[in-house]
């Protein structure tokens, strides 16, 4: 009889792939109960991070209170991090192991500079007439799709997640010469978008697999919320002009990427050079680079520094 395994408290636990694996008799009842072993203390390690679980900068700004001055600030933070987050992502294409695993992180890097998801069940007619306008709005966050494939999409200037994010700066009076740059970022920014290059895009598969998957996690764990909430909260009170789908997008796409990743590390895990070792040293040591990106928010709100 195959065993049932209890669900990691967290929320990691082998997944239904897994489970074919086991019964086609691919992998045997040790290896998976050594998986989901893996994943429970992964979960431990990696989503009970305290930037993760009590991330004092954006529940902070989930209150919808933050100052023009300091919304400003956050912005071009944070446009920082979006803009050289495509180098760490390019490196990653270039040092991943299979080519499985590079079309993975071209999916990432693609989307981000503007190529659009092509869903099945969202087919565009290439014959059908539309308007400058039609055309124009397909960039728009909006109404793109949040999954499917880059595979076979279409490229548009304006689905470039620099420019949705671009689209909330201007709503505050900031161009695209204010943001976006090296010499914009605090050095807690700049300390977090080069460790995502040394360890996010590492040579090291080991390394870079472990920096992916907290990365992914990260990202699907609530502080796009507190973001969108905080955001939706000063719209409709003080700034009915800003465009916030920058922020409600990536709110409803992050769960995909973190399935992705779960997904490479099931094909790696169970061949004979896995590391695990290395796999927690790259999710540990990005996490602790995340909380000094988040950290230094919350330092520079409490002090009163902007740029």
């Amino acid at each position: 009889m195959t065993q049932v395994l209890t669900p990691d408290p967290v929320g990691l636990t082998v997944s239904s792939r897994i489970n074919k694996r086991l019964l086609q008799g691919e992998l045997t009842q040790n290896q998976v109960n050594d998986f989901q072993d893996f994943l429970t203390k992964v979960g431990q390690e990696f989503l009970q991070h305290r930037i993760i679980t009590d991330n004092a900068y954006t529940s902070w700004f989930s209150k919808g209170r933050a100052t023009d001055e300091e919304l400003r600030h956050f912005i071009r933070q944070f446009s920082v991090f979006s803009n050289l987050f495509l180098v760490a992502a390019l490196l990653k294409v270039i040092n991943s192991p299979t080519l499985k695993q590079s079309r993975a992180s071209r999916e990432i890097l693609l989307n981000e500079l503007g190529v659009i998801y092509r869903s099945p069940r969202h087919n565009v007619n290439p014959h059908m007439t539309q308007t400058e306008d039609e055309k124009d709005r397909e960039g728009d966050p909006e109404l793109v799709n949040t999954e499917g494939t880059v595979d076979g999409g279409i490229c548009r200037f304006r689905a470039a997640h620099f420019e949705w994010l671009l689209s909330v700066a201007e709503g505050l009076g900031l161009h695209y010469e204010d943001i976006g740059k090296r010499k914009h970022g605090r050095p807690t920014t700049l300390h977090f978008c080069d460790e995502l290059q040394r360890l996010y895009g590492s040579d090291d598969p080991q390394i870079a697999q472990g920096a992916s998957f907290a990365v992914e996690n990260w990202a699907a764990a609530g502080f796009w919320q507190e973001l969108e909430v905080g955001l939706t909260r000063i719209k409709q009170t003080r700034h009915p002009q800003l465009h916030l789908a920058f922020f409600s997008w990536h709110n409803r796409v992050e769960a995909q990427h973190a399935g992705h990743t779960l997904e490479e590390l099931e094909e790696v895990y169970f061949q004979s050079d896995f590391d695990h070792n290395k796999f927690y040293q790259g999710g540990r040591e990005i996490l602790e680079a995340i909380a000094v990106f988040w950290d230094g928010l919350n330092s520079d709100r409490l002090n009163h520094v902007f740029l």
